[in-house]
């Protein structure tokens, strides 16, 4: 592996594109105010108004099936989150706009017309840029290379992070070390642009909450975190093996600078019925976290726009029963 000073040098010489063309996506968008350009640091979280526990938001993964079958445009989330569900604020996935991820002139119209409809960019969730737990060096350089883009965009964007995947194939031990050096480069180069890099427990070791909280541990960055998704916990298919999700998440919320409210199913009262939101919620508010929590359903026995209203419903109950209880 690089030494410190090789890693530092080559994350200095290569940040030099990267804040260039940052400068360039800056210039077009003009002068902004507010929460798009400077409240969003790599520590600071989006502030919430002391009489919301927790704020809402909208992931761009539950209109999935409506973006993929070309009834809604990439550019176009960020206006019907405002528009459908009065929704303030959003979570990217790369792969709706994969193809322009380098050209700043998309990425700040998407970040325009977020500001249009006031709503706030909050991350980019990236995934098919290479393994950063990978046991081979080059290849797990090659992906936190591949990253380095995607850090560029939310830089334009005005998120606050982008959300990653420690994955790697070995034993326990060999994928936590080769991941705790892939995010460690990751959020070296990410603090230049003051970016966070947060990871979600998104299958294999890392749905386990204990696997996982130890490698951000061991990272040890203030820019390096975690995305806690409550419904991500499954460590196996073959055979089946699920992680607790309320100790997973339990364990995960210490390093979160986000959260996932992933929902599938509710039954006639409009409860989730995998996962009891009200004791989950607890966890997250007993943790210290009074961000945003992000909507992302997943569900097939309903549409998406009805299983979003569900899960924006569901939530709103929630943080009101939890506030009387407060």
């Amino acid at each position: 592996m690089q030494s410190k000073q090789n890693r530092r040098t080559f994350i200095q010489k290569s940040t030099a594109l990267a804040l260039g063309l940052g400068t360039l996506g800056w210039q077009a968008c003009g002068s902004d105010t507010g929460d798009q350009k400077g409240t969003q640091t790599k520590q600071a979280m989006p502030e919430t108004p002391k009489t919301d526990l927790f704020k809402i938001s909208l992931a761009q993964w539950s209109l999935h099936r409506t973006i993929f079958d070309g009834e809604l445009k990439a550019l176009d989330f960020a206006a019907y989150a405002r528009n459908q569900f009065d929704i303030d604020a959003i979570e990217y996935v790369n792969q709706f706009f994969k193809e322009f991820a380098e050209d700043p002139k998309y990425i700040n119209e998407l970040r325009t017309r977020a500001a249009d409809v006031g709503v706030k960019s909050l991350l980019i969730m990236v995934d098919g840029e290479g393994e950063l737990g990978n046991l081979n060096d080059d290849e797990r350089r090659k992906a936190v290379e591949n990253h380095h883009k995607w850090v560029t965009a939310a830089k334009l964007l005005g998120c606050h992070s982008i959300r990653v995947n420690a994955a790697g194939n070995g034993t326990r031990e060999e994928v936590a070390s080769a991941a705790i050096d892939g995010l460690g480069r990751l959020a070296e180069y990410a603090d230049q642009l003051q970016i966070n890099v947060i990871v979600e427990n998104h299958g294999g070791y890392s749905s386990d909450g204990g696997w996982l909280s130890n490698v951000i541990k061991q990272v040890n960055q203030p820019n390096c975190g975690t995305l806690p998704d409550f419904g991500n916990f499954k460590i196996s298919s073959d055979p089946l093996v699920e992680y607790d999700r309320y100790k997973g998440v339990r364990e995960l919320m210490p390093y979160a600078k986000a959260v996932s409210a992933k929902t599938h199913d509710f039954n006639e009262s409009g409860e989730e019925i995998h996962t009891d939101y009200k004791k989950m919620m607890k966890i997250v508010l007993d943790a210290g976290y009074n961000g945003y929590v992000g909507i992302e359903y997943e569900g097939s026995q309903m549409s998406e726009q009805q299983g979003i209203a569900a899960s924006l419903n569901l939530l709103k109950q929630v943080r009101t029963e939890l506030s009387q209880q407060g």
